[in-house]
């Protein structure tokens, strides 16, 4: 059985670093290719120890950008 899962891959100051926010398992490699292939076993080692959470791979994800300005403030103090 295989399911859809994501792969959320950014350049990091030496290595791509790769997020399955699904399961919250971070892998890295040297190349995109590499991080995505390590992110695959990190996976896959991840459902084999700790079980496949129930619910996963079965929603839809949406997976989108937003920008916020570097230097925005709240008009409150968070928690005020």
């Amino acid at each position: 059985m295989t399911m859809d899962l994501t792969a959320i891959i950014k350049k990091g100051e030496k290595q791509f670093v790769a997020l399955c926010p699904e399961l919250d398992v971070v892998s890295q490699g040297l190349t995109v290719e590499e991080a995505l292939k390590n992110i695959k076993e990190a996976v896959e080692l991840y459902i084999e120890e700790m079980g496949l959470p129930e619910g996963i791979g079965t929603q839809e994800m949406l997976v989108t950008s937003f920008e916020v300005c570097k230097h925005a403030k709240t008009a409150s103090p968070v928690g005020a």
